[in-house]
């Protein structure tokens, strides 16, 4: 080899160790810097070294996490504090994990990168811990502000009325959701809203069964001496009585029409204020008081017709309730055996 080609080669390897050694230098001076394309939690750190790195990541990530999360349901809000959920972050250890990720490669492939301008394009996942069990319990409360059940459609006899109850739905939160939600609120500093979600719980009788069940209802108002028959739980007449006298009190309560007969034989009750009628049996005539038609209801009570109209409107009775004929006859072809009667 000739002197100019040992110069040459001489040339060459000097060259090429200068260049590996400004390589190593300047990989070595980049060694606490973040590579470009690396993000944490979607903040981008790239060209930054640790301390700019760590402000970064404290300023858009770290500070929204002290933002209250709140879970909404119509017009009604229910918040979880920074403080209540213990949320934090380890942001110590997502700066590693950037510089680790920065020195991958190896030297010639970091080198390669510095000269084409190639980024990691590494995306990291900062670790967001919070207490969990606080978690459960904000939801828990969250449930038992909203969650009710449904209500069963009914009738409520009251003030001598009939007051029908309409069904309603229940409601219930889906926990396991809302959990979902609360959890990626705490983990997504740019989200801090939930929308709750609730799920109606149908009742097991509706309005309109209830309706089918009670096709007629009978309320007695003994202070104001009506009878009311309710069809399809309106009213749709109303009726002048006569209820027992003191003493003899017609019965309060729920019953229902246990019999019906028409020109009813009145079998007298063996007591004293029969007289020398008590414990025969008489049959329809100008002597029997049950008039036209009876409906029994209880324990010898029952509805019937009466010709002593003047009693109507009053307590004048034994136990039972009067009505005029004309009208008796008209309500015991309106009501069956079983028809509820309300009596108070």
């Amino acid at each position: 080899m000739g002197r100019k080609a040992q110069i040459s080669l001489v040339a060459v390897v000097l060259t090429a160790v200068l260049v590996a050694l400004g390589a190593y230098l300047w990989d070595a001076s980049r060694d606490g810097t973040i590579a470009e394309g690396v993000t944490i939690g979607g903040v981008d750190v790239g060209g930054l070294d640790a301390d700019a790195a760590r402000g970064e990541v404290e300023r858009n990530l770290i500070d929204p996490l002290s933002e209250t999360v709140t879970v909404k349901y119509g017009d009604e809000k229910f918040t979880l504090t920074r403080h209540e959920s213990d949320v934090s972050a380890d942001v110590e250890r997502t700066i590693d994990e950037a510089l680790a990720a920065s020195r991958e490669g190896g030297l010639a492939g970091r080198t390669w990168r510095a000269l084409t301008g190639e980024e990691v394009h590494e995306a990291i996942t900062p670790r967001i811990e919070y207490d969990r069990e606080a978690v459960d319990h904000f939801v828990a409360h969250i449930a038992a502000n909203i969650d009710r059940e449904p209500v069963d459609a009914s009738v409520e006899p009251s003030g001598g009325k009939l007051v029908p109850v309409a069904s309603r739905s229940g409601l219930t939160v889906d926990r396991g959701g809302l959990t979902r939600g609360v959890e990626r609120a705490l983990e997504d500093p740019s989200d801090r809203i939930v929308e709750a979600e609730v799920e109606k719980v149908k009742p097991e009788v509706s309005t309109a069964e209830v309706a089918d069940e009670y096709p007629t209802y009978l309320v007695v108002d003994r202070s104001n001496f009506t009878l009311t028959l309710y069809e399809d739980l309106k009213p749709v007449r109303t009726y002048t009585v006569a209820i027992g006298a003191q003493g003899f009190d017609t019965p309060t309560g729920l019953y229902s029409i246990q019999n019906k007969q028409v020109d009813p034989v009145w079998s007298v009750p063996d007591s004293g204020w029969a007289g020398s009628l008590a414990g025969q049996t008489i049959p329809p005539g100008p002597d029997n008081p049950l008039k036209a038609r009876w409906m029994g209801i209880y324990d010898g009570a029952g509805i019937h017709g009466t010709d002593d109209t003047a009693s109507l409107g009053s307590a004048a009775s034994h136990g039972c309730v009067r009505m005029a004929v004309p009208d008796v006859i008209e309500l015991y072809d309106r009501v069956d055996v079983g028809t509820p009667i309300y009596i108070g």
